[in-house]
């Protein structure tokens, strides 16, 4: 028994219906082509991209049916892709006239609008046009409205619009997707919690409103109940990758990093697998202070993302954390050999060539972060700190005070500059120095102990703290 063939029969159809238009149009014979007929031409030039052909094949259709406003919407969308926006307004306008229920006039109003760069008449269209329609079609013309409301900059009347399609239809899907993004965006993350639990009593194993409903608690911090809804939601659907990594930054945030590691490496099963992934993991394992297994997924993310020098220097602070200084320094000169005067990068640098005893050439890494971070502390601290443990302390006095001068009197400097004085046997200044720095602020004392510990041992140090802490009772 022969099969039919849809395909091939459509295609005999159009075929047909091609040769009926030549004729016709070449007054070859009288035949009557339908209106339906013409919709059909006028697509398949379209589709072909064929502009000129599709619009003659509209205009002619629209002098057999003058009042065919399906026909006049064909002929606004061809315009419409010619850049002839007043003229594609003008054909909807009378097309309007003749159906004012058709969606499509509304919709490619809009596109006309937004190309002529007046957003503002689209809003007002499409809000107008809402009260006609109903199912469906309101659906369509919410989307839409939600679109205009994006280039237009008011984003809160897209969250708006999209809450609005799914009171209407709580399972649509792309709503669903959409709003997700919308509630970040806005911050309206308690309203979202509100719409995502009336869908989710209607519906208890739609997993995107489950997975919504936790990213707008993970959006207010609340993140035992976001990982309690991320649960759910997987549950649902066990391959829902996204709903393991969201799951997995909550748990990060509540430090349960061998929980987070399992949902991570969820992803890593279920999807391609990630730098940022890798990356998350290896962050993970840092904070659990297994620095081998933490360097295993930083590179493994660095394999993935080979530009990324951020990645290295995690690396080196791996080695750094296990005293390994020569290896963390290996990693960070390929990191600085893509980023040079990278701050972090010459700090750790700098630590390294410390711990190795090599000051001098600390204090040149040091000097860099200095150079390219003038008002900030941290490379001041540790340029004074290595000159301090040099024994350079001619210099780190001149730092101390370039410090001070620089960073607005930083109490900190005020305990090296103590330190200093004292190394060089100026006890006299050294005491006032120190003084000073613990009436301004005495927690950073054991700034000033750490440098130099057997600073205790002298008597007037010694006095100056007791009296001090006699002042301030709680120092």
């Amino acid at each position: 028994m022969k099969e039919n063939n849809p395909f091939k029969e459509n295609r005999e159809e159009l075929r047909e219906l091609l040769k009926q238009y030549e004729n016709f149009k070449n007054g070859r014979n009288h035949s009557f082509i339908e209106e339906d007929a013409f919709e059909k031409i006028i697509d398949y030039y379209q589709e072909k991209e064929d502009l000129s052909n599709a619009m003659e094949a509209a205009e002619i259709g629209s002098e057999q049916f003058p009042y065919s406003s399906r026909l006049l919407i064909k002929k606004a969308d061809i315009l419409l892709a010619n850049r002839r926006y007043q003229d594609a307004l003008d054909i909807l306008e009378h097309a309007s006239l003749l159906d004012g229920a058709d969606i499509n006039v509304y919709i490619l109003k809009t596109d006309a609008y937004l190309a002529l760069d007046q957003p503002e008449k689209a809003v007002v269209l499409l809000e107008e046009a809402l009260s006609l329609f109903e199912g469906e079609e309101k659906v369509e013309m919410l989307f839409e409205l939600a679109d205009v409301y994006d280039d237009y900059e008011d984003f809160d009347k897209v969250f708006d619009c999209l809450k609005m399609v799914l009171e209407d239809e709580p399972n649509n899907e792309e709503a669903l997707y959409k709003i997700c993004f919308w509630t970040d965006f806005t911050g309206r993350n308690e309203e979202s919690i509100r719409l995502h639990q009336i869908i989710i009593d209607e519906y208890p194993y739609n997993e995107l409103a489950w997975f919504n409903l936790a990213a707008a608690y993970q959006g207010l911090k609340l993140y035992e109940k976001a990982i309690d809804a991320y649960k759910y939601a997987i549950t649902i659907e066990e391959k829902f990758d996204y709903a393991y990594r969201n799951m997995g930054d909550a748990l990060i945030r509540l430090r349960k990093y061998k929980e987070a590691i399992e949902a991570l490496e969820k992803v890593n099963e279920i999807a391609k697998p990630e730098d940022v992934i890798f990356e998350a993991i290896g962050h993970c394992y840092d904070r659990m202070k297994n620095y081998a297994q933490a360097r295993i997924q930083y590179r493994k993310a660095s394999h993935l993302r080979q530009d990324d020098s951020k990645l290295i220097y995690k690396i080196a602070f791996t080695y750094f954390n296990e005293g390994q200084w020569q290896n963390c320094f290996k990693q960070l000169e390929t990191a600085m050999k893509m980023q040079r005067l990278q701050p972090e990068y010459n700090l750790l640098a700098g630590e390294c060539k410390m711990k190795l005893g090599l000051f001098k050439e600390a204090a040149h890494f040091f000097s860099n972060v200095v150079r390219i971070r003038p008002k900030n502390m941290a490379g001041w601290e540790a340029l004074i700190r290595c000159l301090y443990s040099a024994e350079i302390f001619e210099e780190a006095l001149e730092q101390s005070e370039a410090a001070l001068k620089i960073t607005n009197r930083k109490p900190l400097f005020l305990y090296y500059k103590s330190a200093n004085l004292f190394s060089l046997g100026r006890a006299k200044e050294a005491l006032l120095q120190l003084e000073e720095a613990i009436r301004q602020s005495p927690k950073l004392l054991k700034k000033f102990v750490e440098l130099n510990p057997s600073i205790l041992q002298n008597q007037q140090v010694v006095d100056v703290i007791a009296r001090s802490k006699r002042n301030r009772p709680n120092l």
